[in-house]
């Protein structure tokens, strides 16, 4: 099934000149290897397709179940000469956490993501 990273993660976002930064932090220890094998660069990289212009890079912060992403190119040149709305990549955060991933039903049930209802 498909699920939503809010129904896994909440996240934070920033920047740092045309560089932005997304934190993903999962709700639980165990939703983070699903966030692990799932939210990959490529994947980050691909769903920001036209927003990024840049590699992304991943890191992994398993001791705080934590994914950090570093969108390069991303802001149109950064908060000082970009003319985008959210120059300092703000609400990039909130964009990723719409973003679907494959979950089994099973392992979605069991870890509490899915109640019997669907949702």
């Amino acid at each position: 099934m498909r699920v939503p990273l809010y129904k896994l993660a909440h996240a934070r976002s920033g920047d740092k000149g045309d560089v932005a930064n997304i934190g993903l932090i999962a709700y639980k220890p165990e939703y983070y290897p699903i966030l692990v094998e799932q939210v990959t660069a490529e994947r980050v990289q691909e769903y920001f397709r036209g927003l990024c212009r840049g590699p992304v890079e991943r890191f992994e912060l398993p001791n705080l179940g934590a994914l950090n992403f570093l969108l390069h190119g991303a802001l149109g040149g950064g908060g000082t000469i970009s003319l985008r709305l959210d120059a300092q990549g703000k609400t990039l955060s909130a964009a990723l956490l719409r973003m679907e991933i494959e979950v089994e039903d099973e392992q979605a049930r069991r870890l509490g993501i899915l109640t019997e209802e669907g949702g």
